[in-house]
């Protein structure tokens, strides 16, 4: 028997594949092209206390091998989220997993407190690439007294176990993974985007209105195996992998270098089918290698 169940912060996931935040709605915006009760989690868009309007547009521009985003997490905000979207996703049997971002402290605490009564919400995960009111727009994921700082004061207010997103533009990210231990968080995602640009030449202008946006796709993959990697060895909380994710290869780079779980995200908009795709491709790979147990895959490359 193939057994691709998993336990993550004491949350059993059927699989370990889930979505990355921003890249499939709350759900019900890809539900009519893949069976939500097939993933091991739905990692929804981020949500905040109050509703944001996001960045003006152009907001996305293909590169080679990725793309660049810059949205600013727009959402309408936590009253909308919990009213529409949360009752959708419980008529199903997946775990749901909730992307909390915020301006300051005060905007996360807001949001957690509020999400953590809430029945079908079986985690939280943390963007703390947001910028940090109080110290100048600087954003909570690149500092580590900062990261574990939100992450103490997160989990002070939390019912829920908290996943840390931490960003890749930093010069140290195993530093960045023990500062989120040590404030207490139950596990850690990575990475999300890398800062990028794109200028139109023709035109002589800038390709997102925000001049600078998030690079993702294929061509981060190599940074976030390698970043996982070193993230896996520096905690001993579970870290989940993502960045480029295609198929069920890509994805066992990620398990094979030390995540417990991966995330499918801009290979959605491509292929929305792609995270059904990658649980029965990694189901096919540990019947080839007879293996009995996904977790035993988990950083089985050293």
């Amino acid at each position: 028997m193939i057994d691709l169940g998993i336990d993550l912060c004491g949350v059993k996931l059927k699989n370990p594949v889930m979505v990355c935040s921003g890249t499939f709605g709350s759900g019900a915006e890809y539900s009519e092209f893949v069976d939500l009760n097939r993933l091991g989690a739905v990692v929804t868009k981020g949500v905040a206390v109050t509703p944001w309007t996001g960045n003006p547009a152009p907001r996305i521009a293909e590169t080679p091998s990725g793309m660049l985003n810059a949205i600013g997490l727009q959402n309408p905000g936590i009253d909308v989220f919990e009213e529409r979207d949360l009752p959708y996703l419980a008529q199903f049997d997946t775990r749901v997993i909730v992307n909390v971002c915020g301006h300051s402290e005060e905007e996360y605490i807001a949001c957690v407190k509020r999400l953590s009564e809430n029945d079908t919400v079986d985690m939280l995960e943390i963007n703390i690439s947001c910028p940090n009111v109080r110290e100048g727009g600087i954003a909570f994921g690149t500092d580590p007294k900062a990261v574990f700082a939100i992450t103490n004061a997160i989990k002070k207010v939390s019912a829920k176990p908290v996943i840390m997103k931490l960003s890749p533009n930093v010069t140290d990210i195993a530093e960045i993974a023990r500062a989120a231990e040590a404030g207490g968080a139950d596990a850690i995602s990575l990475i999300n985007t890398i800062t990028g640009m794109k200028i139109d030449v023709e035109r002589q202008c800038f390709a997102l209105a925000n001049r600078t946006g998030g690079l993702s796709g294929p061509a981060i993959r190599p940074v976030a195996v390698r970043m996982v990697y070193q993230a896996a060895h520096a905690v001993s909380v579970p870290v989940i992998g993502m960045g480029g994710i295609t198929c069920a290869s890509d994805a066992l780079e990620f398990i094979l270098a030390g995540a417990s779980a991966v995330s499918i995200g801009t290979a959605n908009f491509h292929n929305p089918c792609t995270a059904a795709e990658v649980v029965d491709g990694i189901a096919d790979y540990m019947e080839r290698h007879h293996t009995d147990h996904v977790q035993s895959l988990v950083g089985a490359v050293k």
